[in-house]
């Protein structure tokens, strides 16, 4: 019992820390998410150019998206004729670090994390989207352009300017803390369960006795990082954890990359919306950059005498009753986030919807879907077709409910071009 108490107060100290900077992270979340609209990016990504790329890499660093999130919103992108390169530049830096991350990589992890992760996912990006202009033709997926161009009014998601103040505070806040933080709640929750069995379970010095200083620490977490879905946030406990074991900065570092930026979900999408070439350079610029990374800030550490013994001081510094509040406030929020996700599992039958019982009623089964952007682009892109109705997609049962005089094959294309595979 005594184990398990133990276990337990891991866990508990592990989401204390990280706690009020979640909820100062999501709060900025929620203000990105009204200032910069998806029309706004996509006009600002048009050409094949460095510029695009450029501005796709630096727009892509602090808006909270996850990995399974950027995925539709690139894809939005690309349709609005963003350019092939301006697209995977906002692939790779966008998951792997945001506003969020940022205000929680300085709380739990201390300012040379914090400066370092956003400004690496920036020069990864710019790197990748260089990359992938002079490597792969545009003119390869102009096809692919011009299939899926289309203007979807339902597709803004933040209040148009007409009106008032405090209803875009009101979007704000729907965005960060209902469906933004249901999208990672689970892998927070993840995320914190394992940094207290990693704390728990792992020796002190585990990692510095058996090469967690070197490439050999790097390529490990390079191997167990790529298959894991862990978004940004939720990676943050985890490295943690790691840390205080022995791992050195830049092995963490490769994970903080390697997590949120690839997991099989994210390169099977890439691949069907952005061809084989596209996914290639992706995966090879996050690989090899992560690494590079990985030297650096190893060597950044060293060069101004830290260690990761300091991060322990870093930690546990913030009992105030003003992070207390905070910590109070994104617990309640937490909790229901967790109930709306796995109440959802489990229920079996579907709220009743504004599809009309008498008209012909469809079900698709939809791959890929992983979050509430999913569930978004997926439901667009069907309402799209001639005849469709009403629609109700599902991400927990992967469905797609549809009413209307349509063709079934124009519902699996319209769902293959939004980035998905459907059939019936």
């Amino acid at each position: 019992m005594q184990i398990i108490y133990r276990l337990l107060g891991d866990i508990l100290a592990t989401y204390l820390d990280i706690a009020p900077y979640l909820l100062i992270g999501l709060t900025f979340a929620g203000l990105l998410h009204v200032i910069f609209k998806k029309d706004f990016i996509a006009r600002q990504l048009g050409k094949s150019d460095f510029l695009s790329v450029l501005k796709a890499s630096l727009l892509g660093v602090p808006l909270p998206l996850c990995s399974c999130g950027v995925i539709p919103t690139a894809l939005y992108l690309r349709k609005q004729r963003a350019s092939q390169g301006a697209t995977l530049s906002f692939l790779i830096s966008t998951p792997q670090t945001g506003i969020d991350s940022i205000i929680a990589t300085y709380g739990m992890m201390g300012p040379i994390f914090a400066i370092f992760r956003p400004v690496a996912a920036f020069i990864m990006g710019i790197v990748g989207g260089i990359a992938s202009n002079l490597l792969v033709r545009d003119q390869e997926l102009e096809k692919i352009r011009e299939e899926n161009t289309f203007h979807c009014s339902s597709c803004e998601v933040t209040i148009p300017h007409e009106h008032s103040f405090l209803q875009k505070m009101v979007s704000g806040a729907r965005y960060a803390f209902l469906e933004f933080l249901d999208d990672i709640s689970l892998q927070l929750l993840f995320g914190v369960i394992l940094a207290g069995i990693i704390s728990f379970a792992i020796p002190d010095n585990f990692f510095l006795k058996y090469g967690g200083e070197g490439i050999t620490g790097m390529l490990l977490m390079m191997v167990f990082a790529i298959p894991l879905y862990v978004c940004a946030t939720a990676s943050i406990p985890i490295a943690v954890s790691l840390l205080l074991k022995g791992l050195s900065p830049g092995a963490a570092f490769v994970f903080l990359v390697a997590g949120p930026a690839t997991n099989a979900a994210t390169i099977t999408l890439i691949t069907r919306a952005l061809g084989r070439k596209v996914v290639i350079i992706y995966l090879a610029v996050i690989a090899i950059f992560a690494l590079l990374g990985g030297f650096a800030l190893n060597y950044v550490f060293h060069l101004f005498g830290r260690t990761t013994a300091d991060l322990s001081h870093h930690l546990h510094g913030s009992s105030s009753h003003y992070f207390l509040i905070l910590t109070a406030v994104f617990s309640v929020l937490f909790v229901l986030s967790l109930f709306r996700k796995i109440s959802g599992k489990f229920r079996k039958k579907q709220q009743e919807s504004p599809i009309l019982s008498t008209e012909p009623i469809v079900k698709f089964r939809i791959e890929g879907m992983t979050c509430n952007h999913c569930v978004r682009h997926v439901s667009e892109a069907i309402g799209e077709v001639q005849g469709v109705t009403g629609v109700i997609v599902s991400l927990n049962d992967k469905t797609a409910l549809v009413s209307g005089d349509f063709e079934p094959e124009d519902i699996v294309t319209a769902v293959e071009k939004a980035g998905y595979k459907a059939d019936y």
